[in-house]
């Protein structure tokens, strides 16, 4: 059995899509609480290694405006997010690893995924985000 690599963009929605087999198998949008069972049912942690989106690891704002709170407040539930995610990997035995945001490369339109993952389903920005943390690795 290969390895499904697993990434994840946490959110309002988790995004996470599977990389296997030198391709994407899935790319999709739901609930933490969803995402976690599919993981379960459909990926044995021995053959599974989840990459993470972790806000924790990001250099945020220098300003001080609405915006920036706004932000920062957006910023503070995907970190606590990540958190549950690191207890969950813990608890279920799951090999994970936690990448920057920034570390995934720039943001991708609809077009540029489909030309450069060869991927036809539907996705949204966090969902290509999900899977550009895993594509190709």
């Amino acid at each position: 059995m290969t390895i499904a690599k697993i990434g994840i963009d946490t959110g309002t929605k988790t995004d996470i899509a599977v990389w296997q087999d030198g391709k994407l198998q899935s790319v999709e949008s739901m609930t933490i609480t969803k995402a976690m069972r599919k993981i379960l049912a459909l990926y044995p942690h021995k053959y599974t290694k989840l990459y993470i989106e972790d806000a924790r690891k990001w250099v945020g704002f220098s300003g001080k405006t609405k915006t920036t709170d706004a932000r920062l407040q957006g910023a503070g539930s995907v970190k606590r997010d990540a958190k549950i995610w690191e207890d969950w990997c813990k608890e279920h035995d799951y090999e994970v690893v936690f990448v920057k945001p920034m570390g995934k490369g720039l943001k991708k339109s609809a077009e540029d995924f489909k030309r450069i993952t060869k991927w036809q389903g539907r996705t949204n920005e966090h969902s290509r985000d999900a899977a550009m943390i895993v594509f190709g690795r």
